[in-house]
């Protein structure tokens, strides 16, 4: 899939992910946080859970951020490069903590406890589109999280969405709403996060997000009215289907998700987000792309954490060549 003329795309090279990556605590057993009586320690950040799934399908990754100089900052560090991830580009603060959040996991579903105010990462700010690594870079990814941190961490997303295509930038950039409620203050998100996206190449949106932010009543194809300026714009909903819908007309790729046990949901929608750049960076059409996507987010649901063990190789291409009739069950896939 080659881009247009005087619009990146991304090609196969390497990726960028910019973003905060905080400490987590949860139960262990799952369970209600009031009555656990161990807790386990993992790291938890959008744009990095996006940057170890692209290193676990075989991309070439880079993760920046900040974190603090303590415990957690080091394992978060370590967690991430383990994976697979280039974190040489991740700054040391003296003066600030890495974050923390701690999961609640209930009968419906898990209740996020954040401790990020003032982290490390809150204060980034433009000067990280300054790294040398973006030079190289095919694609640039960005999530909504990051402009609800600070006034400097919006800049950042702002200035990196303002740059019109060009030599300067040459890469594409990806943006996940990622809609964090929390994190706004009452009646900010929907405008800005509308606009942020908007000026993406490649952007992604949950539906249920989506009707959160600008109507109860939005069908995917009303969000792609909403959203005109991404090249292609991916509407996730749920545990149902994945719409993919390109920059020509009302074109659009729909691939239903797989039937999946579902541990946990916190980290899918990264998950995904990292299974369809995969293929768009290997050059796959948008059905097999958002094929790649399913599977990658199958792996995320099926654990506690943000970071779940991919199938392998073999399963995976199984997974993509099956036919149409197949593909909703699974079936037939090399295991």
């Amino acid at each position: 899939m080659n881009g247009a003329p005087g619009i990146p795309f991304p090609q196969d090279g390497p990726v960028v992910c910019i973003g905060e990556t905080m400490a987590a605590l949860a139960p262990t057993p799952h369970g209600p946080l009031d009555t656990a009586e161990d807790l386990r320690l993992s790291v938890a950040g959008a744009e990095s859970n996006v940057a170890m799934y692209l290193a676990d399908l075989g991309r070439d990754v880079s993760w920046l951020s900040a974190l603090g100089d303590d415990a957690f900052g080091r394992r978060v560090r370590a967690a991430v490069a383990a994976a697979g991830v280039d974190v040489t580009g991740v700054r040391t603060d003296s003066q600030r903590p890495t974050g923390l959040l701690v999961k609640d996991p209930g009968r419906d579903r898990t209740r996020v406890h954040y401790y990020r105010s003032g982290s490390a990462a809150s204060a980034l700010g433009p000067e990280a589109l300054e790294d040398e690594r973006l030079r190289s870079a095919a694609l640039l990814h960005l999530t909504g999280v990051t402009p609800a941190l600070s006034p400097s961490c919006r800049d950042l997303v702002e200035r990196a969405l303002a740059a019109p295509p060009s030599p300067e930038r040459p890469y594409a950039i990806s943006f996940d709403v990622n809609h964090r409620p929390a994190l706004w203050p009452d009646g900010t998100a929907a405008t800005v996060l509308r606009d942020l996206a908007d000026r993406a190449d490649i952007a992604f949106v949950g539906l249920d997000e989506a009707q959160d932010l600008w109507g109860a009543g939005l069908e995917p194809a009303d969000v792609r009215r909403l959203l005109k300026g991404p090249r292609i714009l991916v509407v996730k909903d749920g545990g149902r289907a994945a719409h993919a819908f390109t920059e020509t007309g009302g074109n659009v790729c729909t691939v239903p998700a797989l039937p999946t046990d579902v541990v946990e949901p916190v980290g899918a929608g990264d998950a995904f987000a990292a299974g369809f750049l995969a293929g768009l960076l290997r050059g796959e059409d948008l059905r097999r792309a958002l094929r790649l996507g399913h599977v990658t987010a199958s792996s995320a649901l099926k654990v506690t954490g943000d970071h779940g063990p991919l199938p392998n190789a073999a399963t995976i291409a199984g997974l993509l060549d099956l036919d149409e009739e197949d593909w909703p069950t699974g079936r037939r896939a090399v295991r």
